[in-house]
């Protein structure tokens, strides 16, 4: 299969040849080792035994071998990343060393941080851009400028098709299959999270049961900052023989450590007016697909309004869904623009908006999510109540929405569905 170009590779072009060692982080299958692979003369696969022992009996194999090097699932042999490190120390020099890992070193195995020397980028799934769904004519970069651009484009998507995009995952490997074979590939996925990618990467896992339950109900959490303990509580109705917190915890813990959470921190800025934001991150798997196959609501379900939300008493199933899939997006999009994504919400919950997009120069574009062809003032109120917080450093304010059109409202705000926003 010819090779798909990712938003990613942007920013490697851009940095690994000034770079001396980056490593791709992310779950697995979201297509790590095919993209670092395009940059490798050289590819060394821990995974696979043979070559595993070769490297780990002579770890000076690595710097033995052509370069650029793509040493791939890494934490397999965590000494690799320090001789990495060491390596980087003799001859900085960019473009030497890529390393891909779904998760990483076991608990209780030290190495350098590597600060310095190895950089780390995460890599996401497939973004509504990367699918090749349509033409994205609003690019977030340009929205970061502040130059006001002109927002325009037809969205050929409506509802049906973003829930198809939903269920159909952003995994290269999985969204091509037929409905069945996919919906079993989703739930091999996530037997083999809970009952081999953990163990193998020294968590022991007890309850297996147990755990599902957990990730079940953190996937029902979806689009909210629900607390641990409610998770927890939807976790084990019924149950007399509860985990205690800090099993829990260790669940939550380690499922982010293997970038099957990919929790959106809440957005804490430095020197400006807002006061008294909540610090708790948004729940969200690392593909909407998972949630919704663990919640296990089809196209059907989703139309009609079905599927059960944890601690949250607004909004629907679907609508939660279609935001974790603006937000997982809008994340891929961010990167390319050097740019970090957060959420912002008061914590007396009076205002809340779904995602902050803010650049190096602390310039943000305030995006709201909703689940509508059409855009209301009360959509956007909170879009403009930051405006008004914030002053010139909002650069932008938008709207993602499941419509046709891309506008600007006559109150600035920007109106674009989602499939046309790209990077």
């Amino acid at each position: 299969m010819a090779y798909q170009v990712r938003i990613l590779d942007g920013v490697l072009d851009e940095l690994f040849p000034h770079l001396a060692a980056i490593a791709l982080e992310g779950a697995k299958g979201v297509g790590k080792t095919a993209t670092a692979s395009q940059r490798a003369a050289t590819v060394l696969s821990l995974n696979l035994p043979a070559q595993r022992e070769i490297v780990t009996a002579d770890l000076d194999h690595i710097v033995q071998v052509p370069t650029p090097v793509l040493i791939d699932e890494w934490q397999l042999a965590p000494d690799v990343w320090d001789r990495v490190r060491v390596a980087v120390d003799t001859d900085a020099s960019g473009g030497q060393f890529l390393l891909a890992g779904s998760a990483g070193v076991a608990p209780g195995v030290r190495i350098h941080s590597g600060a310095g020397r190895i950089v780390s980028i995460t890599m996401r799934p497939l973004s509504l851009a990367e699918r090749g769904l349509c033409d994205q004519t609003v690019s977030l970069g340009e929205l970061l400028s502040g130059s006001c651009p002109t927002v325009a484009g037809r969205s050929p998507l409506g509802l049906a098709d973003y829930i198809d995009e939903i269920l159909g995952s952003g995994f290269p490997g999985i969204r091509g299959l037929p409905d069945r074979a996919r919906q079993v590939q989703l739930d091999s996925y996530l037997t083999r999270v809970v009952e081999k990618e953990l163990p193998e990467n020294g968590i022991s896992v007890r309850r297996p049961n147990a755990l599902r339950a957990w990730l079940t109900a953190y996937g029902a959490a979806t689009g909210t900052d629900a607390a641990y303990t409610k998770i927890l509580d939807a976790a084990t109705v019924g149950e007399g023989d509860k985990p205690v917190r800090t099993t829990a915890n260790a669940y939550r813990e380690h499922l982010t450590r293997v970038f099957v959470l990919d929790p959106l921190p809440a957005w804490i800025p430095a020197f400006n007016p807002l006061k008294r934001l909540t610090q708790s991150p948004k729940h969200h798997l690392v593909d909407p697909a998972l949630a919704a196959r663990l919640v296990g609501v089809g196209k059907a379900g989703l139309l009609t309004g079905q599927g059960s939300r944890v601690a949250s008493d607004t909004g629907t199933w679907l609508g939660a869904l279609f935001e974790s899939l603006a937000t997982q997006s809008v994340r891929v999009y961010a990167g390319r623009a050097g740019a970090s994504v957060a959420h912002l919400r008061t914590k007396d919950t009076s205002r809340e908006i779904d995602l902050i997009v803010e650049g190096d120069d602390r310039r943000v574009v305030a995006i709201e999510v909703k689940l509508s062809e059409t855009a209301s003032d009360s959509d956007v109120r909170h879009l403009n109540w930051l405006q008004q917080q914030i002053g010139d450093r909002l650069a932008d304010r938008v709207l993602i929405t499941t419509g046709e059109y891309a506008y600007r409202r006559a109150d600035g705000v920007a109106v674009v569905p989602l499939a046309l926003l790209g990077p």
